[in-house]
């Protein structure tokens, strides 16, 4: 079966789509030692090799990429000397052995992504290229607008002043109120301690956002791959933000949202069939 050369390409993991698509334009690729420049060129994975920049695009790792609701009382780790649950036990079914982009507390819960994919994880989680994440969060109390700028432009820690944050009041109660937070940072604890610093304690921390990918509609405890589209996507998210900073760009940042004077629902997002992993 024939493919179009930019997909395999795109498929290894080694780029994303319109990577690979400058790789072929620049003449640095080759299908049976002859230099291929012309897009769209069809090619037999099975029968044809195809070397980029000289070497054998077979020798690529094939990547895969998924995202699991964590569910609450579960470690973001693979393995643990406690013997407490990990997300490692909601993975039956996935045959290669993936590993978590990041982290979220125990008793936290929501999006996570797995994969074998090291380059792009460590992307993901370096600071300076301001890949946001965004929280459902219920704290204590209800915020005031004060205290909500606090957190948009950015609050005290012991550890310094965190980046600007977005905000978005979702709903309110006597005693407590949703909020949705987005930030491009990853310290250790940070959205908890943001909220301790303008006096509203987390009562319960959902992520769910990451870059380009949603929660969507999966349950605590179920997973999904991610679809050609969406792995291209967060390649393409990844090439961008690396590019700029070797240019010595800032990477663009999110414009600021409109503050709303009262209380939000949360977007709906587009939904994916999930799977389901049970746990012992």
């Amino acid at each position: 079966m024939t493919i179009r050369l930019q997909k395999l390409i795109a498929g290894s993991g080694l780029a994303s789509r319109r990577k690979a698509e400058a790789l072929i334009a620049a003449g640095r690729v080759t299908v049976n030692g002859k230099v291929i420049t012309e897009l769209g060129t069809k090619v037999d994975p099975a029968r044809d090799h195809v070397k980029v920049d000289g070497k054998h695009l077979s020798a690529a790792q094939p990547f895969v990429y998924l995202v699991l609701n964590k569910p609450k009382n579960v470690m973001s780790t693979l393995d643990d000397p406690g013997g407490r649950p990990t997300v490692k036990d909601y993975l039956r079914g996935v045959s290669v052995r993936v590993f978590p982009v990041g982290r979220l507390d125990f008793d936290s819960e929501g999006l996570m992504l797995l994969t074998n994919h090291g380059d792009l994880a460590q992307a993901l989680l370096h600071p300076r290229y301001h890949v946001p994440k965004t929280y459902l969060i219920k704290v204590k109390g209800v915020l005031t607008d004060e205290e909500i700028r606090r957190l948009e432009q950015g609050v005290s820690l012991e550890d310094g002043m965190t980046s600007p944050a977005h905000v978005k009041k979702i709903k309110k109660a006597e005693q407590n109120s949703w909020l949705e937070l987005t930030i491009r940072e990853g310290r250790k604890h940070q959205v908890k301690r943001m909220l301790d610093a303008v006096g509203h304690p987390v009562i319960k921390l959902v992520r769910v956002k990451m870059g380009p990918l949603s929660l969507d509609n999966l349950e605590p405890g179920e997973y999904r791959f991610l679809t050609d589209r969406e792995a291209n996507v967060l390649r393409e998210l990844v090439e961008e933000r690396v590019a700029a900073v070797e240019r010595g760009e800032a990477p663009a940042r999110a414009k600021r949202p409109v503050r709303r004077a009262g209380w939000a629902k949360p977007a709906r997002t587009k939904k994916h069939q999930p799977k389901k992993a049970s746990v012992a």
